[in-house]
C-alpha cells in the first residue's frame, strides 16, 4: 500500500515531506513486533499512526486497545493494564483481565507514557523483555503476545535526567523512533487542512463552507499553532459557526488566534534550521528576542520625543531672540542625539546565534528581561506556570530565571 493510499484510508491531509516519511516509516515497521515510539507535540496526530502499524501487521484481526496513561489514577492503572485478583484491594469483587490478557496477540498503544507511575515501568520492562506480567493480587506469572506502540508530547530524556523514568524501558520502547513534525514546519498543509476542516463543518451544520482570502492564508501558515492540528480545526469550527460572512480575510481571522503577536513564527535569521521550540536553548532565545525588540523600539520612540523637543525649543529660543550661545549648544545637542541614533551601540555585547550569525545586545538586556518577566507574572498573579507559557519557556527555565534574578513571586 502506497503512503498516498494510506492517507486515503486513515483520512491524513498533507503533502509535506516530513508527514510522508513518518507515513513510511510506520508502514515499513508495520510487519515487525519491533516497539514504536512516536514522539510530537500535542495535537499533530500521533494516534493516527498506531492504527496505521496495527492494521498492515499480521496482527490486524486480534484486539487494538488505545490506553491514556495520563487519565488513569496512580492507583487503579497496575490493574487497569495487568488485571486483579478477586479481593487483591479494596472494590475488588471479582477477577479482572487487563489489557495486556484482552489484547493477547494484538496490539496496545500507550499513549502519553511518560505518565506511567515508576512501578508500573517496572511492570512493562518485564512484559518488553519476557512476555510475563503478574495480576494485582496474585502470584501467578502469566504469559503474553503484545506489541506495544507508545507516544509521548514530553522531553523523555529530561525526565530520565530527573528520575521520573527509567532509561532502561525508555530504550525498550524507542526500538524504532517515529516524528511527527508540529503544524508550523509543515505550512503547505495548513491550508489543505483548513479547507477540509470547513468543508467537513459546512457539511455537519448545513451551510456554506467558508473561504480565505489569500492574506487570510499566509497569517494560518505563519501562525505558530502551538495547539497544532488540533487548534487549527477548533478555530476553522469556530468561524465556521460564528462567521455570517462566507469569505475571511487576516483581519477576521486574527481575532482567533490568541497571542497573535507573540506567536508569529519569527523570521528564519532567528530560527536556525534544525533547532527545536521545545529545547530551553531555544525557548530562552525566542524570549530573549522578545526583550530585545522591546527595547529597541523603546529606544527609538525616545529618542524621537527628545529630538522633537529640542527641535522645538531651538525653534522657541530662536523666535524669542535667545542668546547664541544657547542656540549653538542646542544644536550640538540635536547633533549628537541623531548621531547617536544612526550609529551602532559601542558597548553592544555580542552572542552567537549559529555559524555565521551574531546577535548584539546592549549590557542592560537582562534588566529589561526581568521586569519583561516580572511584568508578565504580575499579569497572571504569580502563577508561573501561565508566565512560562506566555513567555514561551518551560517551567523549568522559568524558575532558573527567577532564581537568577532573584525574583520573588510569593506575595
Amino acid at each position: 500500500m502506497t503512503v498516498q493510499e494510506l492517507k486515503n484510508r486513515f483520512g491524513i491531509i498533507g503533502n509535506s515531506p516530513n508527514l510522508d516519511r513518518a507515513i513510511d516509516i510506520a508502514r515499513q515497521v508495520a510487519a515487525t513486533d519491533l516497539s514504536v515510539l512516536i514522539t510530537g507535540e500535542s495535537g499533530v496526530g500521533k494516534e493516527v499512526f498506531p492504527q496505521i502499524i496495527h492494521q498492515l501487521s499480521p496482527r490486524k484481526h486480534n484486539q487494538y486497545i488505545a490506553v491514556n496513561c495520563g487519565a488513569i489514577p496512580e492507583g487503579t492503572i497496575d490493574s487497569e493494564l495487568f488485571g486483579h485478583e478477586k479481593g487483591s484491594f479494596t472494590g475488588a469483587h471479582e477477577t479482572r483481565k487487563g489489557y495486556f490478557e484482552v489484547a493477547d496477540g494484538g496490539t496496545i498503544f500507550l499513549d502519553e507514557v511518560g505518565e506511567l507511575p515508576l512501578h508500573t515501568q517496572v511492570r512493562l520492562l518485564r512484559v518488553l523483555e519476557t512476555g510475563e506480567f503478574i495480576r494485582v493480587g496474585s502470584s501467578k506469572v502469566m504469559k503474553t503476545d503484545v506489541r506495544i506502540v507508545a507516544a509521548t508530547n514530553v522531553n523523555m530524556m529530561q525526565l530520565i535526567e530527573k528520575g521520573r523514568f527509567r532509561e532502561d524501558l525508555y530504550y525498550r520502547l524507542n526500538t524504532v523512533p517515529l516524528t511527527i513534525a508540529p503544524l508550523r514546519e509543515r505550512k503547505q498543509d495548513i491550508p489543505l487542512l483548513f479547507r477540509k476542516f470547513a468543508a467537513d463543518f459546512a457539511d455537519r451544520y448545513k451551510m456554506p463552507s467558508i473561504r480565505i482570502t489569500h492574506d487570510a492564508e499566509e497569517l494560518l501558515e505563519n501562525y505558530y499553532w502551538k495547539g497544532n492540528v488540533r487548534q487549527l480545526k477548533n478555530v476553522t469550527e469556530q468561524i465556521s459557526v460564528i462567521e455570517k460572512s462566507r469569505e475571511i480575510d487576516a483581519k477576521t481571522i486574527s481575532q482567533y488566534l490568541p497571542d497573535l503577536g507573540a506567536s508569529v513564527t519569527l523570521p528564519a535569521l532567528f530560527k536556525p534550521e534544525g533547532t527545536s521550540p521545545q529545547s530551553n536553548e531555544f525557548s530562552e532565545r525566542e524570549l530573549l528576542y522578545k526583550v530585545l525588540f522591546d527595547m529597541k523600539k523603546d529606544m527609538t520612540d525616545l529618542k524621537q520625543v527628545v529630538l522633537g523637543l529640542l527641535e522645538n525649543e531651538k525653534r522657541s529660543l530662536l523666535g524669542s531672540q535667545g542668546t547664541s550661545t544657547i542656540i549653538h549648544r542646542l544644536s550640538d545637542d540635536v547633533k549628537k542625539l541623531r548621531e547617536e541614533h544612526n550609529a551602532p551601540a559601542e558597548a553592544a555585547q555580542t552572542i552567537p546565534i549559529d555559524d555565521d550569525r551574531k546577535l548584539k545586545i546592549t549590557a542592560t538586556a537582562g534588566e529589561k528581561e526581568k521586569e519583561y518577566i516580572k511584568s508578565v507574572l504580575e499579569k497572571h498573579k504569580g502563577n508561573r506556570r501561565a508566565a512560562s507559557e506566555e513567555l514561551g519557556i518551560s517551567e523549568r527555565t522559568m524558575y532558573r530565571k527567577l532564581k537568577e534574578y532573584k525574583i520573588d513571586t510569593a506575595g
